[in-house]
């Protein structure tokens, strides 16, 4: 299940990305058991990690933003199977976005969910949609 702060709640209102756009945004794919929001402590068990760039979602279209300068690729830097992202913002603790991801039918959709030590991954694809969208 999806779940983002009040900071990046509404894909419409770009002003939301604001606190989440800089050099230090970081993304992080994890295999532990996928908690349940933001609020939950940071699980264990990271396979890899990113600092995305300054400018990583489009402006809002019709209720939707996607990555922008894609795709996202990095090397894992441990093996295992990912089972949910997060997403940090400039400040490196505060997270504002997490989901599940998977090879297909997660809220993140990338090349691989298996993981082997030292793998590039590629996201390609990634779409935030306001409820009301």
């Amino acid at each position: 299940t999806f779940s983002a702060t009040s900071a990046l709640c509404c894909a419409s209102a770009p002003a939301n990305e604001a606190s989440f756009t800089s050099a230090s945004t970081s993304f992080f794919l994890v295999a532990a058991n996928s908690s349940t929001s933001c609020a939950a402590a940071d699980p264990a068990g990271a396979l890899l990690s990113m600092t995305l760039p300054n400018d990583w979602m489009s402006a809002a279209t019709n209720g939707t933003k996607g990555i922008l300068g894609g795709p996202w690729t990095t090397t894992a830097s441990a093996a295992g199977t990912a089972v949910e992202f997060r997403i940090y913002a400039n400040d490196g603790t505060t997270c504002g976005l997490r989901g599940s991801c998977a090879t297909a039918g997660g809220d993140l959709s990338f090349d691989n969910s298996t993981l082997a030590n030292g793998q590039t991954v590629s996201i390609g694809t990634f779409t935030l949609t306001d409820g009301n969208a």
